[in-house]
């Protein structure tokens, strides 16, 4: 596509005395966002204004935070059974002791949390 082609695809609105780009977001779908879809959405609000604009203009924000969320909570379902194996959750102390066993599992969930802010493993920061 040509820069004149291009230019003739824009439409254009009466602003006062200017010739303004009638530009629109694409309708996003209404679904609430988790809490990673939301920390990459800040992220790239605060350190990647330009890859937000570009995702928001294209209309694939919405789908791009949906799809980080949904990565990181799988990542988070397939570590938890090592992570609580690593710190000695067992179904055994659950039974024993729940109070004891609900700590572990909340030290496990804060270790991968801490990872996936740090980038770094989790299994070597769960005990």
């Amino acid at each position: 596509m040509s820069l004149e082609e291009i230019r003739n695809s824009i439409q254009y609105v009466q602003q006062g005395d200017y010739l303004v780009p009638d530009l629109k977001v694409p309708p996003q779908p209404e679904r609430s966002l988790g809490k990673y879809g939301l920390m990459r959405l800040k992220y790239l609000e605060e350190h990647r204004q330009i890859t937000y604009n570009n995702l928001l203009l294209t209309g694939e924000l919405t789908a791009h935070l949906h799809e980080v969320d949904e990565a990181a909570n799988n990542r988070l379902e397939q570590l938890m059974p090592e992570l609580a194996k690593a710190a000695g959750a067992t179904e055994q102390l659950k039974a024993e002791d729940m109070m004891k066993w609900v700590g572990l599992m909340n030290n496990c969930v804060s270790a991968y949390r801490t990872a996936e802010r740090n980038r770094t493993d989790p299994l070597g920061t769960c005990i």
